[in-house]
Protein backbone atom coordinates (compact mmCIF):
# COMPACT_ATOMS: atom_id res chain seq x y z
CA UNK A 1 0.00 0.00 0.00
CA UNK A 2 1.45 3.42 -0.91
CA UNK A 3 1.91 5.97 1.89
CA UNK A 4 -0.63 8.22 0.11
CA UNK A 5 -3.25 5.57 0.89
CA UNK A 6 -2.62 6.17 4.60
CA UNK A 7 -3.54 9.85 4.17
CA UNK A 8 -6.57 8.89 2.06
CA UNK A 9 -7.74 6.46 4.76
CA UNK A 10 -7.47 9.21 7.37
CA UNK A 11 -9.47 11.52 5.09
CA UNK A 12 -12.15 8.82 4.77
CA UNK A 13 -12.28 8.37 8.56
CA UNK A 14 -12.87 12.13 8.95
CA UNK A 15 -15.65 12.22 6.33
CA UNK A 16 -18.31 12.29 9.07
CA UNK A 17 -17.20 15.60 10.61
CA UNK A 18 -19.05 18.77 9.66
CA UNK A 19 -16.20 20.12 7.55
CA UNK A 20 -14.64 19.74 4.12
CA UNK A 21 -11.80 17.22 4.43
CA UNK A 22 -8.73 17.29 2.17
CA UNK A 23 -5.79 14.85 2.05
CA UNK A 24 -3.61 17.53 0.41
CA UNK A 25 -3.43 21.32 0.41
CA UNK A 26 -6.16 22.46 -2.01
CA UNK A 27 -5.96 25.60 -4.14
CA UNK A 28 -9.04 26.93 -2.35
CA UNK A 29 -10.05 26.04 1.20
CA UNK A 30 -13.78 26.17 1.91
CA UNK A 31 -14.29 26.49 5.68
CA UNK A 32 -14.89 24.72 7.90
CA UNK A 33 -12.14 22.40 6.75
CA UNK A 34 -9.65 19.75 7.85
CA UNK A 35 -6.47 19.51 5.79
CA UNK A 36 -4.37 16.36 6.31
CA UNK A 37 -0.69 16.93 5.46
CA UNK A 38 2.63 15.39 6.51
CA UNK A 39 4.05 16.69 9.79
CA UNK A 40 7.68 17.08 10.77
CA UNK A 41 9.27 14.64 11.05
CA UNK A 42 7.11 12.96 8.45
CA UNK A 43 8.42 9.43 8.99
CA UNK A 44 10.31 7.83 11.86
CA UNK A 45 11.77 4.45 10.89
CA UNK A 46 11.15 1.71 13.44
CA UNK A 47 12.69 -1.24 11.57
CA UNK A 48 14.47 -1.76 8.30
CA UNK A 49 14.84 -5.25 6.94
CA UNK A 50 15.02 -6.99 3.64
CA UNK A 51 11.34 -7.90 3.70
CA UNK A 52 9.61 -5.43 6.07
CA UNK A 53 9.81 -1.68 6.60
CA UNK A 54 7.94 -0.34 9.63
CA UNK A 55 7.72 3.38 10.19
CA UNK A 56 5.73 5.83 12.25
CA UNK A 57 4.01 8.36 10.01
CA UNK A 58 3.25 11.78 11.50
CA UNK A 59 0.46 13.93 10.14
CA UNK A 60 -0.79 17.40 10.86
CA UNK A 61 -4.51 18.00 10.53
CA UNK A 62 -4.97 21.71 9.99
CA UNK A 63 -8.38 22.73 11.30
CA UNK A 64 -9.85 25.82 9.58
CA UNK A 65 -12.96 27.83 10.42
CA UNK A 66 -14.26 31.18 9.20
CA UNK A 67 -13.04 34.11 11.29
CA UNK A 68 -15.91 36.55 11.73
CA UNK A 69 -15.91 36.95 15.50
CA UNK A 70 -13.09 35.74 17.72
CA UNK A 71 -15.32 34.10 20.35
CA UNK A 72 -17.54 32.32 17.80
CA UNK A 73 -14.57 31.27 15.64
CA UNK A 74 -12.71 29.84 18.64
CA UNK A 75 -15.83 27.93 19.72
CA UNK A 76 -16.26 26.57 16.17
CA UNK A 77 -12.60 25.50 16.06
CA UNK A 78 -12.87 23.72 19.42
CA UNK A 79 -16.06 21.94 18.33
CA UNK A 80 -14.39 20.81 15.10
CA UNK A 81 -11.40 19.49 17.08
CA UNK A 82 -13.71 17.43 19.33
CA UNK A 83 -15.44 16.00 16.23
CA UNK A 84 -12.07 15.05 14.72
CA UNK A 85 -11.00 13.36 17.98
CA UNK A 86 -14.14 11.24 17.86
CA UNK A 87 -13.63 10.29 14.21
CA UNK A 88 -9.98 9.20 14.42
CA UNK A 89 -9.35 5.50 13.84
CA UNK A 90 -8.25 3.48 16.87
CA UNK A 91 -4.73 2.95 15.50
CA UNK A 92 -3.85 6.66 15.65
CA UNK A 93 -1.85 8.29 18.44
CA UNK A 94 -3.13 11.74 19.33
CA UNK A 95 -0.66 14.61 19.71
CA UNK A 96 -1.17 18.24 20.59
CA UNK A 97 -3.52 20.90 19.30
CA UNK A 98 -1.37 23.94 18.54
CA UNK A 99 -2.51 27.46 19.44
CA UNK A 100 -4.92 29.03 16.94
CA UNK A 101 -3.90 31.85 14.62
CA UNK A 102 -5.65 34.00 12.05
CA UNK A 103 -4.53 33.29 8.49
CA UNK A 104 -5.47 35.02 5.26
CA UNK A 105 -6.38 32.51 2.52
CA UNK A 106 -7.38 34.26 -0.67
CA UNK A 107 -10.04 36.80 0.28
CA UNK A 108 -10.99 34.92 3.46
CA UNK A 109 -9.69 35.21 6.99
CA UNK A 110 -9.56 31.85 8.73
CA UNK A 111 -8.86 30.80 12.29
CA UNK A 112 -6.56 27.78 12.00
CA UNK A 113 -4.83 25.36 14.35
CA UNK A 114 -2.69 22.30 13.67
CA UNK A 115 -3.55 19.02 15.35
CA UNK A 116 -0.86 16.31 15.37
CA UNK A 117 -1.57 12.58 14.92
CA UNK A 118 0.58 9.52 14.19
CA UNK A 119 0.10 5.99 12.95
CA UNK A 120 2.27 3.07 11.90
CA UNK A 121 2.91 2.02 8.32
CA UNK A 122 4.31 -1.36 7.32
CA UNK A 123 5.39 -2.36 3.83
Amino acid sequence: MPIADTRAALKTALAGVTANVYDHVPETIIPPACVVVPDSPYAELQTIGKSVIRTQLNFSITLCVAYHSNAAALDNLERLWIQVLGALPANYVVGVLEKPSVTQVGASELLVADFNVSTYYTN
